[in-house]
């Protein structure tokens, strides 16, 4: 097979991978180089509307990913909303979510929102992007997170940071220290992003030195 037609085939290929993400990150970033690869591939064969329209797609796919990369950290685009833990929002969004949840947190209870005394859900416009509960610890402004969960598609983002922030929920209530749930440990590079340092064998967050 000519080395041209096998380009035009990987770039296919990537093209229908990209579009089986659920992330929206990796969709955006795999979407943009197939359409890279067959720019060059319709280029050579000289078919030039394609090569129009995967140029534009180049674009739209760069925009999209400038905007997300800005905007990740921004308070002014998320919100982190406290919710009760009894609600019937709540309750759906983990059983919807349960399979995945209990992938990451195998040991988590099956109904964590008994244990659980406070509930916070991020959001993205209308979108809810992830959710953590929580209880009080061993001192009255210490809390024990028992689950930080972010749907598949912002998996790639930190929407759990804007639960953490020094002027955020947790800081509502009045907590000056917040240890990391197990199913948190695994996730290194999101607890040191968001802040906290291992003390005495746990992830610990202090919002009072922040």
């Amino acid at each position: 097979m000519p080395v041209l037609e096998v380009i035009g085939w990987a770039g296919s290929a990537l093209l229908v991978l990209s579009l089986l993400q659920t992330r929206v990150m990796r969709f955006r970033v795999l979407n943009a180089v197939a359409c890279v690869v067959l720019v060059g591939y319709n280029a050579a064969v000289g078919v030039w509307p394609m090569v129009g329209m995967n140029v534009v797609l180049v674009g739209i796919n760069l925009w999209v990913i400038r905007k997300l990369l800005r905007e990740r950290h921004d308070a002014r685009v998320y919100d982190a909303v406290p919710i009760g833990v009894h609600e019937p929002l709540l309750r759906r969004l983990l059983e919807r979510h349960g399979e995945d949840i209990r992938s990451f947190n195998p040991g988590l209870p099956a109904d964590v929102t008994h244990e659980a005394e406070h509930a916070f859900v991020v959001t993205l416009g209308d979108e809810v992007v992830g959710v953590v509960l929580s209880r009080t610890g061993a001192a009255p402004d210490e809390q024990q997170v028992l689950l930080d969960y972010v749907t598949p598609a912002y998996r790639d983002f930190t929407p759990g940071e804007f639960v953490f922030r020094p002027d955020g929920p947790f800081a509502a209530l009045g907590t000056r220290r917040v240890v990391a749930s197990p199913g948190m440990a695994a996730s290194e590079r999101y607890l040191r992003t968001v802040g906290f340092v291992e003390q005495g064998g746990h992830r610990v967050l202090e919002l009072g030195r922040a």
